[in-house]
């Protein structure tokens, strides 16, 4: 097949047979609007930035309302209260991240509280796989989250792509691998880049035999459709390239603006890509993650001003180019670190931590609580969960991408609690008026010694109520079902559970709270 006529032939239109993954149905569902509009202006796009390593997320947004305990737990790597540049009373961001701030007072900047996943895996590569499948602790995946919403929408793909229809990588990875993100049901969605204006053709082999009944001809014609397939798209990249433009200067020694300023040529240039990823490593800061004398500044302080910068730049050449309201970015890292700092001037392996939500058309605020710190930290106690990441990934998905939620809820393999993450531009409303109040989760006697009261709220809907322990694992569920509207109690008795911090997680279909509980036998 000569690349002409493939880069001609048309997409097939039929709706695909079911396809099993893990137990779940898979189909081509009806092409939704944004696949309908693809060549359009208007089309959306989401920017991945990984920070690979697992960020210290207490020292990167700083819970001022809880300083003493920090003191107790961390005093060799404590950023100065006097020194955090506040979001609000109880809330500051690292001195190193002025930009950032900057794109908070602006109003283009979302912060999510606590987020993680139950049972928390504190291996770089496990906890990567989960965070990119959106797959369970306990599940393994062989898809990942955005492949899966391509493979709803996207038949056929590879053959016949790309086409006059889709003439664009449906998502791009900046850097040498391409993201396990966009990994679906039978090729990636990704095509990795470095420099767009660089790309030179791969060597073209008509005389390869690929009749399927021959030897290896199966394997063999998958190879040369993914050749051609990235030659064409290689013609599509550098002609955007060439197009575009960037209005500012981005630093040339911050290795994640060089990416994000490739992502926003490409973009002026025209490309339809709907998903980019770029990513940021350094952040496994066992060592040294500040300098001892002088916490404010180290190797976390240098990562934090990097990416704050990267994003403040990022987001001001797609004002100037009148393309912000276009696209939404977001961080995220595998884990937190541990809440106590270790004897090196740094912090280990942990579990929740916070992340951005940047863009135009984000809301511009802070979703969910300060981290709970108690006097007398466990040395492995990691911040709680209070928002599954799922949740960011589905509330993207709904808001941002405009999937229908059911259809989300079959990416995700799972229903998730909605968070307010976008706002105007014509995005999915999202009804947050039972989230206010907290949900009404208290707990008492608090410290308890034998049994401990669980009150929450319900507005009659299904409600999870679990048990975490300080190393972030789901070690009770007190219920899961439906309640109908009104205050409810449960009891919550430790059995054989051990003396120590606990914390009860409350999620509904609107909202999720975490509270804090210490047993003491």
């Amino acid at each position: 097949m000569k690349r002409r006529s493939f880069i001609k032939k048309g997409a097939a239109t039929a709706i695909g047979l079911p396809i099993m993954l893990h137990g779940q149905k898979l189909s081509a569902l009806t092409r939704h609007a944004l696949f309908n509009g693809m060549n359009s202006d208007s089309d959306r796009i989401l920017v991945l930035i990984q920070l690979n390593g697992g960020n210290d997320g207490l020292n990167m947004v700083l819970p001022l309302d809880q300083y003493s305990q920090l003191f107790t737990a961390r005093e060799n790597i404590l950023i100065p209260e006097s020194s955090a540049l506040q979001l609000s009373a109880e809330t500051g961001l690292h001195p190193a991240m002025t930009h950032l701030k900057e794109v908070f007072d602006e109003g283009r900047l979302c912060l999510v509280q606590n987020v993680g996943y139950p049972d928390q895996n504190r291996s770089h590569f496990r906890s990567t796989d989960i965070w990119q499948t959106a797959s369970a602790a306990n599940q393994v995946l062989s898809t990942g989250w955005a492949g899966r919403f391509f493979d709803q929408y996207v038949p056929d793909y590879p053959n016949g792509y790309p086409n006059g229809s889709y003439p664009d990588p449906f998502a791009i990875t900046i850097g040498s691998i391409i993201s396990e993100t966009c990994q679906g049901v039978v090729a990636n969605y990704s095509l990795a880049l470095q420099d767009p204006s660089g790309l030179s053709p791969l060597l073209e082999d008509d005389e390869v035999n690929t009749d399927p009944t021959q030897c290896y001809g199966k394997e063999l014609a998958f190879v040369r459709t993914s050749i051609l397939q990235t030659n064409a798209y290689g013609e599509v990249i550098t002609q955007a390239a060439e197009k575009g433009a960037n209005l500012v200067d981005y630093p040339a020694d911050n290795r994640l603006a060089q990416q994000l300023k490739t992502i926003a040529l490409l973009i002026s240039g025209g490309l339809k890509t709907r998903i980019y990823v770029a990513s940021l490593g350094g952040f496994d800061t066992h060592a040294n993650q500040v300098d001892a004398t002088d916490t404010t500044t180290g190797g976390h302080a240098n990562l934090l001003r990097t990416l704050s910068e990267a994003i403040a730049v990022f987001q001001t050449d797609l004002v100037l180019q009148q393309l912000d309201k276009r696209v939404v970015g977001m961080t995220y890292s595998e884990f937190g670190r541990r809440i106590r700092s270790n004897g090196a001037n740094g912090t280990d392996h942990g579990s929740a931590a916070p992340l951005f939500v940047f863009g135009s058309c984000v809301n511009p605020t802070i979703i969910g609580d300060n981290p709970i710190i108690n006097e007398e930290v466990d040395p492995q106690e990691g911040v709680a969960m209070q928002h599954d990441f799922r949740s960011v990934y589905g509330s993207l998905l709904h808001q941002w991408l405009e999937v229908p939620k059911e259809d989300v809820e079959g990416i995700l393999f799972d229903a998730f609690a909605e968070l307010p993450l976008i706002q105007g531009c014509e995005t999915t409303s999202v009804e947050t008026s039972g989230t206010d109040a907290k949900g009404g989760l208290k707990v008492w006697p608090n410290p308890f010694t034998e049994t401990a009261q669980v009150e929450f709220r319900s507005l009659g809907e299904t409600v999870r109520l679990s048990i975490f322990n300080a190393a972030g694992f789901e070690v009770g569920v007190l219920t899961h079902r439906y309640w109908p509207a009104g205050v409810h109690v449960v009891p919550f008795t430790p059995g054989h559970l051990p003396s120590g911090n606990y914390y009860v997680h409350l999620r509904t279909s609107t909202l999720q709270q975490t509270l804090g509980l210490i047993f003491k036998q």
